[in-house]
């Protein structure tokens, strides 16, 4: 039966490539972006990349704000840029010159004691758990440690740690499962399990091909959690669209979404504790 809603799984979002992209958007309302904590502006351009969402601030501003850097935590780069008037030196005329700076920046939420979040995060959502779902994330062994932080969702192989935003951020409980389930199959390329190599290694940066396949492989397995729990025809095509994003990556090979589902396969069992004999 397992293997039938692999296939199941796999065919359809191929199916659904073929016809073409939707666009893909973030599943959850609050803490989305990353913005500057003073001024609750979001960061643009490259920081966008550069950033996890969260607000971050400088440890000038943590300072006179009365806060506190937490012990051994570390700074993130925010570059800044903007166009000064000058002259040109060969011609005598006005030009632009690029100013650029960079500045190393704290999520005040998780890495700052002393301080309050600014954002606006009044729009919750109420929901029933489901208890499929439920029951595949309680019967995962050994799995890696849970948060459910409003900075956004993340596995840190370092920390064999997973965290997603809460249940209550979600309009849609469907779609908190499988940004949940999305986690917890990277989670199963951790050294002491899987170790797959988009998770365990050092040149699996955002953008590279090793990392691009691996975000094929935990979509792949959140498809797969989402069709046993019951409910993965209604997240089929938000994680098409993420796939197909990755695709664009890996030059759209659709055999990397075949050898992706061969993988997400066997982190579900790990998931699921199937055995075979």
């Amino acid at each position: 039966m397992g293997v039938n809603v692999y296939e199941m799984v796999t065919d359809k979002i191929i199916e659904k490539l073929e016809q073409g992209v939707v666009p893909w958007r973030k599943p959850w309302v609050n803490g989305g972006a990353a913005v500057n904590w003073k001024t609750e502006t979001a960061y643009r351009g490259i920081n966008t990349m550069l950033l996890e969402p969260g607000e971050y601030a400088t440890f000038k501003q943590i300072k006179e704000a009365g806060g506190k850097v937490k012990k051994g935590e570390q700074s993130h780069l925010v570059v800044f840029w903007k166009m000064l008037d000058g002259e040109d030196k060969n011609t005598g005329k006005e030009t632009k010159i690029p100013l650029l700076r960079y500045y190393r920046v704290f999520e005040i939420n998780t890495q700052v004691e002393g301080l309050q979040s600014k954002r606006n995060l009044e729009e919750t959502f109420e929901h029933d758990p489901i208890e499929a779902a439920e029951n595949i994330v309680k019967g995962y062994i050994n799995s890696p440690s849970l948060s459910w932080e409003r900075v956004g969702a993340w596995y840190k192989p370092g920390q064999d740690h997973v965290n997603v935003p809460p249940m209550k951020d979600f309009p849609e409980i469907e779609k908190y499962y499988s940004t949940l389930f999305h986690e917890l199959t990277h989670s199963t390329g951790h050294k002491s399990r899987l170790n797959r190599e988009g998770i365990t290694s050092a040149t699996a940066h955002f953008g590279s091909e090793s990392y691009s396949k691996e975000e094929l492989v935990a979509e792949m397995g959140a498809s797969m959690l989402t069709a046993m729990a019951g409910f993965g025809d209604t997240t089929l095509e938000h994680s098409t669209a993420y796939i197909q994003s990755w695709l664009r990556a890996l030059k759209n090979d659709k055999t990397m979404v075949v050898k992706a589902g061969s993988q997400a396969q066997k982190a579900v069992d790990l998931i699921l504790g199937t055995k075979f004999e």
